[in-house]
């Protein structure tokens, strides 16, 4: 049985063993910039995860693996353009390393060497794996194409939202595990309960993360502090607040995502309001409760619980984390 660190180790050596070509340098030089600035690479271990709890040989999920790595990659290039992000993973983003028309060309890049790490799939694997692989990437563009919807939109539902971060984010979490279930052959029907168990966890992951853009520790957030309030997204906390908040609070929290401004007052304001409001332990029991109801999927796999491990070690290592 392989370690989580041996994982992680796998995924490594498959980046190194398949290097980008040397020339153009200006397209391939952002791509290995990203690749290699700190990512926990969380979603292609989740792919050999589901690989491995059903007894398929991994070795044969390390190339499809790095798919998900390399979309996952290529959404955080766009996504800094759209957010205009200056850090990513505590370093300066690609964009503003390389300018942005390069950013977005190398993004397509990583894109299509995505599509590309599914090729060595046999033929009935790799139709489905590419089902499975462009439904994903769609609901993702779908995700972000709400998450900029809901920046001008003035009622944002707790529904709206989930809906949002489930395709932005949950739904590569449920596919990298499903991706490696279906390399196993596993059965549909456990597939799909592995990826229920990744869609729970990726909602309950990007819940805290919306915590820790106000209230994580600044040494390991890895990017602004409080850039959510900057940019006034309206995430869980904002639409939390929003739901608690008498009508004075109501005009003050309103007041201050209508402006377009860095002045460090709005997000001493705000986060002063979602403190008084309590939206910081309200959503601590909301992240749980998605937790909870990620590991009833797991639960519902019938096999030994000495398989699932390492699945459970990493729900806890991803929302206990401070950043």
């Amino acid at each position: 049985m392989y370690s989580f660190d041996k994982f992680h180790e796998l995924v490594t050596e498959t980046i190194d063993r398949n290097p980008f070509s040397k020339t153009p340098e200006e397209l391939y030089e952002p791509m290995d910039y990203i690749l290699n600035i700190g990512g926990k690479r969380i979603r292609p271990i989740l792919t050999l995860l589901g690989t491995d709890l059903f007894d398929g040989n991994v070795e044969d999920a390390l190339k499809p693996s790095l798919a998900i790595e390399f979309f996952h990659n290529f959404s955080l290039i766009h996504d800094d353009i759209m957010d205009n992000a200056s850090l990513r993973r505590n370093k300066t983003t690609v964009h503003e390393k390389f300018g942005v028309n390069t950013a977005i060309l190398s993004g397509d890049a990583m894109l299509v060497k995505a599509y590309q790490f599914l090729e060595d799939l046999e033929p009935e694997l790799f139709k489905r794996a590419t089902k499975l692989f462009s439904q994903t990437a769609l609901e993702v563009c779908e995700g972000q194409q709400l998450d900029v919807n809901y920046e001008t939109k003035l009622n944002v539902s707790y529904e709206d939202y989930i809906k949002m971060i489930s395709l932005k984010t949950s739904v590569l979490l449920g596919a990298g595990l499903k991706l490696g279930a279906i390399i196993a052959d596993s059965s549909d029907e456990d597939a799909e309960k592995l990826y229920q168990f990744g869609l729970n966890l990726g909602i309950a992951y990007q819940l805290k993360d919306d915590y820790l853009d106000v209230f994580g520790s600044l040494e390991h957030l890895g990017k602004k502090h409080a850039g959510d309030i900057y940019e006034n997204k309206k995430t869980i906390l904002y639409i939390s607040a929003l739901e608690a908040a008498n009508d004075a609070q109501k005009e003050e929290l309103l007041y201050w995502y209508s402006s377009n401004t860095d002045n460090v007052d709005k997000v001493y304001a705000v986060e002063k309001l979602f403190r008084a409001l309590n939206v910081n332990r309200k959503l601590s029991t909301l992240i749980r409760e998605y937790t909870n109801k990620a590991n009833d999927y797991l639960n519902a796999i019938d096999l030994p619980e000495e398989k699932k491990v390492y699945l459970r070690e990493l729900s806890e290592v991803l929302i206990d984390r401070q950043g």
